[in-house]
């Protein structure tokens, strides 16, 4: 019996700290993104985030990693769908940081393509503003996007 690439990208998303799950359903020249292409910023919050061209190891690396950062709590898939190689996933999840002891809820997205049984390319966004608030221990951060000026704080206020 064919399992749908639907199906891969499910078993994936829930066996992803397991070796055995991810080099099933992962090509080994797979290519994984999480959250961003390249955000050396973010990279020092969130070490797994950017580009992995080794596919099975960085999706392991990832999902390993941010589970020793967070406890994560109802990952729930909502819509999952596919067409071709493609395959669509919307969901949201809660994280719960395991230092600071701060929760946030994030939805979330992945965008995969499937061929010959197997995810070739896996695309993984959430709410990087949020969870990585998870990991704030104080301070103000300041934004400056307003086109009138304003400067908007965000965080402990004196």
């Amino acid at each position: 019996m064919a399992t749908s690439n639907v199906d891969i990208v499910k078993q994936l998303l829930a066996g992803a700290t397991d070796k055995a799950v991810v080099d099933r359903l992962m090509a080994a020249h797979s290519v994984y993104m999480s959250l961003t292409f390249d955000n050396p910023e973010l990279k020092k919050l969130m070490p797994w985030a950017g580009v992995h061209r080794n596919g099975r190891e960085g999706v392991l690396y990832t999902f390993q990693t941010l589970n020793r950062f967070w406890h994560i709590d109802n990952f729930t898939i909502e819509e999952i769908f596919g067409s071709d190689e493609n395959v669509a996933v919307f969901g949201s999840f809660t994280v719960h940081s395991l230092r600071l002891d701060k929760v946030f809820r994030s939805p979330f997205s992945v965008h995969a393509k499937v061929r010959d049984g197997q995810i070739i390319y896996m695309q993984y966004m959430e709410d990087t503003f949020g969870t990585g608030s998870t990991f704030r221990s104080g301070g103000v951060w300041m934004f400056a996007g307003d086109p009138s000026g304003a400067v908007t704080t965000v965080g402990d206020h004196d």
